[in-house]
């Protein structure tokens, strides 16, 4: 299926490894120009010169920390025009109330909220005065499956939904697209830190962290594919109906609340 994204211009942030690595290739297979960015520049060294190779697509990189003061601004400037923006950077720290003081709590929405917002601010606008564009936030699963044990990240989440669909409705009135991914776990290094984290907590012994994914629908996380390969659709003219919504890629984990 061509998905019209042959010499789109793409901006991902957390691009270096998880999700934003496997995005950066997904759009670079359809075509796309990419500008990555991510803390670590040896990783965006390192897959820019894969993606170069394998694709022969055009990759810059742009290797910044966006919680720092004024680093959303530099990035954008640097980067410049784009037709589409994935907001996919930052992991907000797991735990209850008691264990996410307030420093946590704010250095894990700098990124991931704060930063989504920001972004979303600068390139709106250069969408609007343009020829339009998409934005497609990746926020996760746990902004609607809300747990107490990771509440700073399902409040986060729950936030940025509400974003995005207050966004993505009017946006259509200027040519812009808003659309919200929902993952829930995800074949990550990260799942498997927090199936460990969790089953230390639940049965004091991380090695029973198996038992813990085995409680979900599919007994096993996403491909990271199965949710990079849906982010490029959604970003594509293919699914150009498609905004002010969230798409929950989660192997019905969301929806398996029982009534009673």
């Amino acid at each position: 299926m061509d998905l019209g994204l042959n010499n789109k211009t793409v901006l991902i942030t957390g691009a270096s490894q998880g999700i934003g690595e496997v995005l950066a290739a997904s759009f670079a297979a359809e075509g796309a120009r990419l500008k990555l960015t991510a803390r670590r520049a040896e990783l965006l060294s390192a897959l820019a010169e894969k993606l170069r190779a394998d694709h022969g697509t055009e990759v810059e990189i742009y290797p910044a920390d966006l919680t720092q003061a004024g680093a959303v601004e530099a990035l954008a400037e640097a980067a410049g025009e784009v037709d589409i923006l994935v907001n996919n950077a930052g992991a907000i720290p797991g735990g209850d109330l008691q264990a996410i003081d307030e420093a946590a709590w704010r250095e894990g929405w700098e990124l991931k909220v704060f930063g989504y917002i920001n972004l979303c601010r600068i390139y709106y606008a250069r969408m609007k005065a343009g020829a339009g564009g998409v934005i497609i936030n990746n926020i996760g699963n746990a902004g609607e499956k809300l747990d107490a044990n990771y509440i700073a990240g399902s409040t986060g989440n729950a936030s940025l939904m509400a974003f995005t669909k207050a966004l993505g409705g009017p946006s259509l009135d200027d040519g812009i697209r808003v659309v919200g991914v929902n993952p829930g776990p995800v074949d990550t290094p990260r799942i498997y830190k927090l199936l460990r984290n969790r089953a230390q907590e639940w049965f004091g012994d991380e090695s029973r962290w198996e038992e813990l994914r085995d409680r979900y629908p599919l007994k096993r996380p996403a491909k990271v594919a199965e949710v990079a390969d849906a982010i490029v659709f959604l970003a594509s003219e293919r699914s150009g109906y498609t905004s002010g919504t969230i798409l929950t890629i989660d192997g019905g984990i969301a929806s398996r609340s029982s009534i009673i």
